[in-house]
Formats: structure tokens, sequence, C-alpha cells
């Protein structure tokens, strides 16, 4: 019988990897070796970086959660509606083939992707509008989900240990804003650990506020966003008769294709063929982006979808109720936490560890717990506190 291999006979590998990347990779790329994570890890290792990075929060509870997650749709019954794992899923794939075209790194491509929705909120978009009014009027700052995605991963796993992933894993989840329109993105490679905090914080006090990915994979990725949700959300919209094919703008039917499968080939190609990835340190920075023409077709896509997909009648029918259901439960469970309740089964929180005790308010508290949900656990304990909740059609 053949002896199990140690951690020490499979580095030579990992060396061996390592080197594969800088003959493979684009002089640009993100090589594993770079990667800078916050603390030290002593621990013996053989798969890189970004691998790792990837592998932590495929593994972590809340990525479990991805599971029964709104993505647009919610409370359909139909298999075949979108949840959150499945776009982030997409996205993941996506970023991977663009990537693969343009030489860069396909682990540190995969890690942002799997991550950069994990902070959502039960309900999606509307989910995180109710947290985000109920966090300022409890006077904490505004819940964001791609804040939040870094909080999971970084300060909230494992009872408040973090997964201690990769500094540029976890700037590509901050900035991931697929939703804000951009033809172009540069990447600003100059951050650290301190830029990164700081970042955190100005998106805190400003949602607005504009952030870039530090590499050429967290723009990938923030693309991919794109192209994964803006065609699969017309199909979705299709199946629950929201609209018809015929509904979307002519134009962009005729140049970036009236299906999901069309659209994203389509976005994919467009990006391989006009993103420009530096040879040498005189070639600049590099940019992720789409040609002028296709970049205002998805301008133009995404405007539609906001407007008959987004805001129809049909999709938000059931948020009145939901949105009461997230004020019952804020409050039931600032009650629980300040009246210093035990007797029933909810934690909020309190089996983290004594340093997040210490820091963070009751209101902090509970929007990490409600923020956590899947869907279908918040209905049940807002039906556990006495809430009308709507139900699946």
């Amino acid at each position: 019988m053949q002896a199990a291999r140690s951690h020490t006979d499979l580095l030579p590998t990992l060396e061996h990897l390592n080197r594969m990347e800088e003959q493979r990779l684009s002089f640009s790329a993100t090589r594993s070796t770079q990667a800078v994570r916050r603390k030290k890890e002593d621990l013996p290792g053989y798969r890189q970086a970004f691998a790792l990075d990837a592998d932590r929060i495929i593994h972590s509870r809340a990525y479990t959660r991805y599971i029964d997650k709104t993505q647009v749709f919610c409370l359909v019954s139909n298999d075949h509606i979108t949840h959150r794992v499945l776009h982030v899923q997409l996205v993941s794939r996506i970023a991977r083939t663009i990537g693969r075209f343009l030489g860069l790194n396909e682990d540190l491509i995969e890690a942002i992707a799997l991550g950069h929705d994990i902070g959502h909120a039960p309900f999606g978009h509307e989910g995180e509008n109710y947290l985000a009014a109920l966090c300022i009027k409890h006077g904490i700052a505004p819940f964001q989900h791609n804040i939040q995605s870094v909080r999971f991963l970084n300060h909230l796993e494992r009872k408040g240990r973090g997964w201690n992933l990769s500094l540029q894993t976890l700037d590509g989840i901050l900035c991931h804003d697929g939703e804000v329109h951009a033809n172009r993105i540069t990447p600003n490679p100059d951050k650290d650990f301190t830029v990164h905090d700081r970042e955190l914080t100005q998106k805190q006090s400003d949602a607005t506020a504009k952030l870039v990915p530090m590499t050429l994979e967290g723009c990938v990725v923030r693309m991919a966003d794109t192209v994964a949700y803006i065609g699969r959300d017309i199909e979705d919209a299709i199946l629950l008769g929201l609209i018809q094919r015929e509904d979307t703008p002519k134009s962009c039917r005729a140049i970036l294709g009236s299906s999901n499968g069309d659209i994203v080939y389509t976005l994919v190609t467009d990006l391989i063929a006009n993103s420009f990835i530096p040879g040498s340190m005189d070639d600049g920075k590099g940019h992720i982006g789409f040609s002028e023409e296709i970049g205002e077709q998805v301008k133009q896509l995404k405007q539609f979808n906001y407007t008959n997909i987004y805001l129809h009648p049909k999709t938000k029918q059931n948020l009145p109720l939901i949105k009461n259901c997230y004020q019952c439960l804020f409050s039931h469970y600032m009650d629980h936490l300040q009246k210093g309740k035990t007797t029933d089964s909810i934690d909020i929180m309190t089996d983290m560890n004594p340093d997040y005790l210490a820091t963070h308010s009751s209101a902090a508290m509970v929007c990490d717990y409600i923020a956590g949900m899947t869907d279908d656990f918040f209905l049940k304990q807002a039906t556990a506190v006495g809430c009308e909740v709507p139900q699946k059609q």
C-alpha cells in the first residue's frame, strides 16, 4: 500500500506551478506569489494563494447561504429562475473565460467572483435598501452588500476570526459594483491594506464613492458581473411573463443578440478584443472594457431592464410586506439584545469572539444577523414574531 504524501512532498509542485505562472500569464497579470495577507500565516501549505482564497470562500458558511438568496425575482415557484448562487457561478465562469484569453490569473478571478455578492441581504437589492434605512435610523452606517461581503469573509466568519483572505481578493470584492455602468475600467494598483481600510471607510460614509479594483483580474470580474446578469434577467422576465423578447430595444437585439447566450457571447468577445493588457512597464496600467458601440448598447439594455423588469409592478408586489418584516425583525432583535433576553433560541451574533462583542453596538449586531439570513429563514423568523409574510406564487 502506497504511503500518503506529506505536504512537504508537494512543495516542489507548488514551486513548479508558480514558475508556470511566470511563463503562462501576461506581464500585467497578478502572480500568486504577489498575494498579500493582513496576518502572516505560518501554517504549511502547498496550494497557490488565490486558489486558497477561492477554497476558503466556497467552504464558508456565508457561501452556503447563497443557495436561498434572491437575485432579482423573489417568492417565485419556478426552479428555473436565477438565484444568487447561480449568478455568482455565472460571473465566475464568464470572468475566467475572459481572463484566460487575456492571460490573467484565473484563481484570483474565481475567488473574487465567488465572493463578490456574499454579503447580500435577504431579497436582493430591495432588502439591502430596507436594511440600509434601518441602520441609518439606529445611528450606524447604512448597509451596503459589497462592504458586508468583505465583513463576512474577513471579520464575521469563523466566529469573528475571518478567513484572512488576500488583499487582492478583498479589494476585488469591495470594488465590484457591477450595477454602475462603465465602458472601461483601469485598475488602481497602488494599494495596500492601509488604502483598503481607507476605501472601506470612504465607501461606508458615501455609497456613491467610485472605487476601482487594484488588479486587472478585479476589473474583469466587475465587467463580467454585468455580462452575467443583463441577459439572464431578460430570460427570467420572459419566463415569468413580464416582458416579451421583442420588447427589448431593436438596436440591442441587432447588435448584441436577442437571447442570453447570444448576448453573453457578444459581450465576452468584445471585452476580449477591446481590453488592453500591458506587455511592459512602459505600456501603462491597461484596461478592461467594451468597444464604444457595444458599450452604448449595454447601457441601453441596462436602462431597459431597470424600467421594464426591476420596476415592473409584479417584481415589486410583495415588497411592502417584506419591508414591514424587516422593520419588525430589526425592532424585535434590538429589544432582545437590549433587554438581555436569553429565553429563546436566537443568538443574534452573541456567539462571536469577545473583540466583536466589545466593538459592535446592538444595531450593528442585528444588521449582521439579518444580512446573513437566507430568504426562507428570514420569512420563518418574521412569521415567528407575528408578521404577515408573502407567499410564493
